[in-house]
């Protein structure tokens, strides 16, 4: 059942294996559980029985229904942040085994199983054991980071304080930044304190905004601002935020619909502009192998960073928090029913 892969190749049935549980997006904000049968993995590939798997941001703007989008979807897809067992290798397979602890990037991860690419795996640590691995959105905040190119004794302003917000202020702050917190809620402020955020300040007013960060820097304004919101009003808050010659970096996933700027303004203060999302598969792999080492070594905190598990069978429910943000929410996760 090549559904539930994150490849299009057609693969053989395993007819000894229990069926794999998937939740398929079947209409606008709503699910439905399906079974299908588990597939052998083919040659180069691995079938990992999953523990969990992250909900991304990016999944709401389909989950919400726009008209580009086709349902039902495939059983399983957008869950895109997933980490589990190896349960049966294919052919040609090497330096990995049976019964180890992985994570990977694929697309079917809303789900019990998935078949996935061998060389697309990473082994994760005892030091995590247990613990809830979201290698790829790990992988995106040290590949923004450093994209970013921050060092010691910067001015580091973070637009939008969510899971990748807190994770680079963490970051930021480490390497000896002092970051300056925006966001809208308070306990956003709260938490990116708890990374290390020297200021915050609450995103309210765009005027207020552009004072108190004047005010906090003595008008030289940040040397690296970082988007990490994807919405209009926040990357024209980062033009103004930024100082002559300083460094704008969006982080954000603006994919909603085209975006003005202020090039004029750009422009004039000379700044460097990184688009900070990477598609090199070899890219994203080296990103998540550094997210999962801060993971291990303390870093990056996933108690703070990953706060609401939902069974599988509630994906709506953990994508309408991801999208409502209930209180202490920063990132949801979920699981199948019959995961330890």
């Amino acid at each position: 059942m090549s559904e539930i892969s994150s490849t299009a190749t057609a693969l053989r049935p395993d007819p000894a294996a229990a069926p794999v549980k998937a939740a398929q997006v079947v209409a606008p904000g709503q699910i439905e559980m399906v079974e299908a049968t588990l597939p052998r993995p083919g040659a180069g590939q691995i079938r990992v029985r999953i523990e969990g798997c992250g909900v991304c941001a990016s999944n709401l703007e389909p989950w919400a229904g726009p008209e580009w989008q086709e349902f039902p979807m495939e059983p399983g897809v957008m869950g895109h942040e997933a980490w589990g067992v190896v349960e049966a290798l294919g052919d040609g397979v090497s330096g990995l085994r049976e019964g180890q602890r992985i994570a990977w990037s694929g697309n079917h991860g809303y789900a019990s199983h998935e078949i996935v690419a061998a060389e697309t795996t990473l082994p994760l640590p005892d030091a995590l054991a247990g613990r809830p691995v979201p290698a790829e959105p790990l992988g995106c905040a040290m590949n923004i980071f450093r994209r970013a190119q921050i060092t010691s004794g910067q001015t580091v302003a973070i637009i939008g304080i969510g899971f990748i917000g807190a994770a680079l202020t963490a970051l930021a702050a480490q390497a000896g930044a002092r970051v300056i917190a925006i966001s809208r809620r308070q306990e956003s402020l709260d938490l990116a304190r708890r990374m290390g955020a020297a200021d915050t300040i609450p995103m309210e007013d765009h005027w207020e905004i552009m004072r108190e960060l004047g005010r906090l820097t003595e008008d030289r304004l940040a040397d690296v601002v970082i988007e990490a919101v994807g919405l209009q009003w926040p990357l024209d808050l980062a033009g103004e935020l930024v100082r002559e010659g300083g460094r704008l970096v969006i982080a954000g996933y603006h994919q909603n619909g085209p975006r003005q700027v202020n090039m004029q303004m750009w422009n004039w203060k000379g700044i460097d502009i990184v688009s900070a999302h990477e598609r090199n598969p070899e890219v994203q792999l080296r990103g998540m192998r550094d997210g999962i080492a801060a993971a291990a070594d303390g870093r990056l905190d996933l108690d703070a960073l990953i706060t609401h598990r939902y069974p599988l069978s509630q994906l709506d429910q953990a994508l309408d928090a991801t999208r409502d943000k209930p209180g202490g929410f920063v990132k949801a996760w979920v699981a199948p029913e019959d995961a330890a």
